[in-house]
């Protein structure tokens, strides 16, 4: 887990949520998005408090909206799935201009949507203001699986090592003269990933046999040894204890 490896998510800054260790802000994000699945539905008012948490966070941590908005683009396949809800679910029906949708799928889908977008945004938030390294030790710190955590930062370090030897061999077939226009060329396209798969199989083996030769045993050094304080933790429990607040009144009131 060296460094490098920014990510496009990440925004660099210097603000109190970039500072915050990482495996508080993990802490703060798991704590929201369990509160916010938690919510009965039928509070819409505790959402939009939910948006104004979120919308706290990014103002402290300097994330532009229009960052944030882009990125959340990223949940569009579940909004396609929450749109199509309405139209296939059974039960009570209900004219809504000119369509017969039912009850339970507006229901279901106002579920999903809502939820979804905001532990997205969360997620986002998170992504934003923590680099791929500080995540993974953050996840080491809070006790994951070390083999779950060792996974993790090897598909960071070879992601972009697997991405340029797909683009050498598409830069290989372009100077031969191929280009995919239909079903003709899907066999030169599966053999190109079959090509892939095998070099990053014999990539693998070669890295695990470097590893093991400087006495890579199935564990790696814990990196991460520094503690948070007692102010830090405060600040960032301060997101999932206002969440849990308007998820015990959404249930009360």
């Amino acid at each position: 887990m060296g460094a490098g490896h920014a990510h496009k998510l990440y925004r660099h800054g210097h603000s109190a949520v970039h500072r915050l260790p990482p495996h508080c802000k993990l802490a703060a994000v798991f704590g929201f998005v369990l509160a916010v699945v938690a919510t009965p539905r039928e509070a819409f008012w505790a959402f939009g408090l939910y948006a104004l948490l979120v919308a706290g966070v990014a103002a402290a941590a300097r994330v532009p909206a229009g960052f944030l908005l882009k990125r959340l683009l990223v949940e569009v396949p579940f909004v396609a799935f929450a749109v199509l809800m309405p139209f296939v679910a059974e039960g009570e029906r209900v004219q809504v201009l000119g369509l017969s949708l039912s009850v339970s799928g507006l229901w279901g889908a106002w579920n999903i949507l809502v939820k979804g977008t905001l532990g997205v945004a969360a997620s986002v938030l998170l992504a934003s203001t923590t680099e791929l390294r500080e995540l993974l030790l953050g996840l080491q710190r809070l006790r994951m699986p070390p083999l779950l955590v060792q996974i993790a930062s090897f598909m960071i370090r070879y992601g972009d090592v697997i991405t340029d030897e797909l683009r050498r061999m598409r830069i290989a077939r372009a100077s031969r003269g191929f280009e995919a226009r239909g079903i003709r060329q899907w066999g030169a396209l599966a053999k190109t990933a079959g090509a892939l798969f095998i070099r990053s199989y014999e990539r693998g083996e070669r890295v695990h046999l470097a590893m093991v030769s400087r006495g890579y045993t199935g564990t790696m050094p814990v990196l991460d040894t520094s503690a948070a304080t007692r102010s830090q933790w405060a600040y960032a429990a301060s997101l999932p204890a206002a969440a849990l607040a308007v998820c015990l009144m959404g249930w009360t009131l």
